[in-house]
């Protein structure tokens, strides 16, 4: 057998079915991520009007011609499911038109490695702004294997996709259930002021850590690495959170209505600017894992706006965090209850190595077909 040599531009056509008739609302907006997946939109579509946004159907791709400030990737994405999706009007929506030549998915699983992401950045061109234009997605050449082949090695991305969705739906349920338990408390047990279980820690480097321990408080809840050039950068005033402490920055402004926060999961102590604010709990009546069981929730991102104050700069500051009020139960339930969420945090870091497995078996599986091709 031979390998067939198309331009994709031969193989794929652009659809441009827009929202004309208001048929999909705001819960159907998607965003395109450069991990070549739809996503949440973090866009605010109040009062948006919806008509003009483009229609992405089942077995349709959509993808951001601007690849500038993607971090050297593009954002494209697959729509696989059985549901029509609504994306911004800016971006490009394609299909397959030679469904005789070329699999959607096997396609998918072309775009899907970081050959295509290298390619379509090399090919960006612009000044202020670089774009992957529609022409340029045209004139890839594509070596294409028979189509059996194709579905061969789709097959086999389609049944690894499809354990990790079934493991994904599984964690979704453990999720529940914490939440459930949450819910139960909320209405069953009456809440009290944390502040009398929290305890403000200001301890600086004196342990002589490095740049390399500073960690950046995110609106996910998180501690990231700091995106903060640290070269030359003295460390000596930032402030230490020790295992099972937490941070905040209680500037509340321009962060998308939400709160930078994050706890330290780990063994190693880590090091925060120091305008962040550090505390621990009174492990004898509160868990700290429980108390971030209620501040990662969006209610919580809500109220710390609400109760965020200042002109220039809002700010959610000590006094305001020791008023907020949750159920406390005994400690007993409150580690029922961190555990089940701890098994769903740890089953969702698998999740996150197992989407990382798939996606790193795409140029794999493209390989192989070829290989078995030219035999």
């Amino acid at each position: 057998m031979e390998l067939s040599k198309y331009r994709l531009g031969e193989l794929i056509e652009q659809c441009d079915e827009r929202n004309t008739k208001n048929d999909y609302l705001a819960d159907d907006v998607r965003g395109i991520s450069t991990e070549k997946s739809f996503i949440a939109t973090k866009a605010n579509l109040n009062g948006v009007s919806l008509t003009s946004y483009k229609v992405v159907k089942h077995g349709e791709f959509a993808y951001v011609a601007d690849t500038s400030r993607r971090g050297d990737k593009i954002a494209l994405a697959f729509n696989s499911t059985k549901n029509e999706i609504l994306i911004s009007s800016i971006y490009t929506v394609f299909r397959v038109t030679r469904v005789d030549l070329l699999d959607a998915d096997y396609l998918f699983m072309y775009f899907n490695r970081p050959e295509f992401d290298r390619y379509s950045r090399f090919n960006s061109w612009g000044s202020a702004r670089e774009t992957f234009d529609w022409s340029e997605m045209c004139d890839i050449e594509i070596d294409l294997p028979p189509l059996d082949i194709q579905q061969k090695y789709v097959d086999v991305y389609n049944a690894m996709l499809a354990n990790q969705q079934s493991y994904e739906r599984g964690l979704e349920d453990l999720k529940l259930t914490c939440d459930a338990y949450i819910e139960e408390l909320r209405r069953n047990t009456p809440s009290v002021a944390i502040g009398k279980y929290l305890m403000p820690s200001d301890e600086r480097n004196t342990l002589n850590l490095s740049a390399d321990s500073v960690r950046g408080l995110s609106v996910s809840k998180d501690m990231i690495e700091t995106k903060a050039n640290m070269n030359g950068v003295s460390v000596s005033n930032y402030k230490t959170v020790p295992p099972r402490y937490i941070a905040y920055v209680s500037d509340t402004s321009r962060r998308g209505d939400k709160m930078s926060l994050g706890f330290n999961r780990t063994e190693e102590t880590f090091l925060v600017s120091s305008i962040s604010t550090v505390f621990k709990t009174d492990t004898r009546y509160l868990l700290p894992e429980f108390l971030m069981l209620y501040i990662c929730r969006d209610e919580f991102d809500r109220y710390a706006r609400f109760h965020s104050w200042g002109s220039a700069r809002e700010t959610f500051d000590w006094d305001e965090m020791c008023d907020v009020r949750i159920p406390i139960p005994s400690i007993e339930i409150q580690q029922d209850i961190v555990n089940i969420y701890e098994a769903y945090l740890t089953r969702k870091e698998i999740n996150e190595k197992l989407k990382t497995q798939i996606k790193d078996l795409c140029p794999i599986l493209i390989k192989g077909s070829i290989e078995e091709t030219q035999g």
